[in-house]
Formats: structure tokens, sequence, C-alpha cells
């Protein structure tokens, strides 16, 4: 039925899938929540129980949230213009930051009404249709969480995959309100105020972690392994050159990815030559794996005397303070007395609390140690690149 539903709602909107699939999210969403709310209200107003007015007001946020999910992919869905020449799809992480504040929002005043409702508790007026309305929120809720799964797993949305995690939610905090009906109809017991507090902590429990998420992708987070290695995989491929550095990926949206990386080559390829080999593995990147990767040249002197003395017996040194420490952009001056040997040292997170003196001091004594004297001008980058 959703992919039917998919297929209709591209037609009609003549948009791509992803923009096809937020919108027909966010349309369903819209639908469902409203109608749930206006039934929990409802009875909620009738029986003046507050966990069923907190779970009413719930569905209201998730109303509005389905009406932002249906914009944000609408706005994501715009192509690229002057103003945004990398596209619109970081839309889309807006769009699930506001529904997270929304969601948190939610529940903080109803940590309040449920407070109260604890202070001064009263009696809930219940009847079967209450029962019938709650356990129809809950399989209503339940499909919505597979919906909401099964559209993220066509488009790989985050926003979709957190929407659903929260309709999830929803069916935890229903079943709650559902037990707390059934305790006071049996016991007497007014815990329905306990279990408004309970259900609206949960609430802004689940908001927190969604905005975090959102803004470590606003921010820039460091992209999925996955995505890494995949590039990684790619690169490790091209036997001719010596290596790479300083892989940088940029996300603009789900589907808008770009990247850079130095290439290390032998400074006696002609240009023409390293031409061809960067714009070969620009091309496959870019069909396979969908990154605009750009490269950057790093000419080795292979071939130089200097170079195969010293890059061994520095690659040797560094391995023996961590395996992960490695070096480019390697030259020597040996204008200077003792000679000046310079290069780039890549300091991996693990080594954090290493300063740069203490490494430098480190590989110089080891490194005059076992060779001829020398200067090292060590330029350290702890950017933490990929």
């Amino acid at each position: 039925m959703l992919t039917f539903l998919i297929t209709k709602i591209t037609k009609r909107w003549k948009a791509n899938k992803r923009t096809s699939v937020g919108i027909l999210g966010g349309i369903l969403g819209l639908i469902s929540n409203l109608i749930l709310f206006l039934a929990k209200f409802l009875i909620g107003s009738f029986s003046g129980s507050v966990s069923i007015m907190v779970d009413a007001m719930n569905n209201l946020s998730d109303t509005a949230s389905s009406f932002i999910t249906l914009a944000g992919f609408k706005i994501a869905g715009k192509p690229a213009d002057e103003g945004h020449p990398y596209g619109h799809e970081r839309f889309e992480y807006i769009s699930g930051f506001v529904i997270s504040i929304l969601v948190t929002y939610v529940g903080i005043r109803f940590l309040d009404s449920s407070f109260i409702k604890i202070l001064h508790p009263s009696s809930v007026l219940l009847s079967p249709i209450i029962y019938i309305v709650l356990v129809l929120s809950i399989l209503i809720k339940f499909w919505q969480s597979h919906m909401y799964l099964k559209l993220s797993q066509e488009i790989d949305s985050d926003t979709l995959k957190a929407t659903a995690q929260d309709s999830l939610n929803d069916v935890y905090t229903t079943v709650a309100v559902l037990l707390s009906a059934i305790i006071e109809w049996f016991s007497g017991w007014r815990i329905d105020g306990y279990i408004g507090f309970l259900i609206a902590l949960y609430i802004i429990y689940s908001g927190i972690r969604m905005i975090m998420s959102f803004i470590s992708d606003l921010m820039g987070g460091r992209p999925p392994e996955a995505e890494v290695l995949a590039i990684r995989k790619h690169l490790d491929n091209y036997p001719d050159i010596i290596g790479y550095h300083d892989l940088l990926i940029h996300s603009y949206g789900p589907n808008s990815i770009f990247a850079s990386v130095h290439i290390e080559v032998d400074q006696d390829w002609s240009l023409h030559h390293a031409h061809e080999v960067i714009d070969a593995i620009e091309y496959e990147v870019k069909e396979n794996l969908g990154v605009d990767l750009v490269c950057h040249l790093d000419p080795y002197p292979l071939d130089d005397p200097d170079f195969k003395r010293i890059a061994p017996e520095l690659k040797k040194i560094l391995k023996e303070i961590h395996q992960q420490l490695r070096f480019h952009d390697l030259r020597v001056d040996k204008e200077t007395t003792p000679e000046t040997i310079y290069f780039d040292l890549v300091v991996p997170a693990e080594l954090k609390k290493v300063t740069n003196s203490q490494l430098q001091d480190q590989i110089s004594t080891r490194f005059i140690t076992q060779n001829t004297p020398a200067k090292l001008m060590i330029t350290f980058d702890r950017t933490y690149l990929l």
C-alpha cells in the first residue's frame, strides 16, 4: 500500500522520491494525529484525567510535527539556486530540530499539570468508551511507527526515523495511561497524576535526545563510519597513488555530500597523467557513492635519496610511539646545519592529552638517537580528519 501511495504522490507532486516520501509521511501523520488528538481531548475532558489530557496534547504536538515534516520535505526538495548553491536539503534537519523542541515544550508544560494533579488528586470518570479509544490509539500509533520506519528506510531519513521513534514512544505512554485507568477502575487508587508525571518526563527525555541529534547534524558532526569506509575503499583501489590524507566530508543534506582529500603521487608524474588519475578517482566516487569529491595533489619525491633515507626511519619511529601516527608533506633542507626536516604530523584523537611539545621531544630524541643529527620542524594536525 505504501509503495502504491509513494508512486501516486510522486506523480501528483512531480517531485523526486525523497521529497515524495517525506510529503507522504507528513500527510499520513497529520491526518492520524489530528484524529487521535480530537478523540483523546474529548474523553480526557469528559473523564477529568490529566494523563489522558497529557497524551492528547502530545498528539497535538505530533500533529504540528507532521505539518512541519510536510513543509520541511517540501522546502528541502527545492533545487539549488543562486542563494543556496548546495541546495536546500539541510532544511530537513531544521524541521526535525523544530519538531524536537516542540516535543520537549509539550513535556515541560504537562510536567507542571501532572505535578498539580499529584498535589490535588481527583477521581477520574471512567467509561468503556475511554478504554476503546485508548486501545485504538495504541494500534494507530503502532501503525504510525511502522509506517514512518518503512518510509525512512526508503530514503534513509533521520527525520522520519526520529518521528518513527516518537510514535513508538507514544505507544508506551498510551499503554501507561491505559494501565492507570484500569488500576483506578479496580482499586480506586488515584495514580493518574503520577502516571502523567512519568509520561511528561519521558516526553522531555525523548525530545532532548532528538534535539541533540539534530544539533549534531546542523553543526556538521562526524559522518557515518560506513560513509567514510566507502570512500576509503575507492581510494585504496588505486595502486598507482602513494596514499592519501586529510579526507574531509561535508554534508549539506542526505543527498548532498561533498568531500575533499589530498592525494599523494610521485612528483615525477607528468601533470597530464596526474590530472587523468585524479579525474578518474573523482568520477568513480561520484558515480558509485554520489559524493562530489575534490582531490588535491601532493607530489612526493620517491626517487630522492634524502626521502628514501628519512621516510622509512620516520615511519618506524612514529609506529613505535603510536600505531595511528602518520606524516605527510616530508621535505629536507640540507642548506642548514644540522639538516632541517619538515613534515606534517597527523595526531589521532587517542593522543589528545599528549601535548605537541611532548610529541616533538619523543620523535626528535628517537630520530637523533637512531640517525644523524637533524632539526625536526613538525606541523601538528589535530583536526582529527578522517
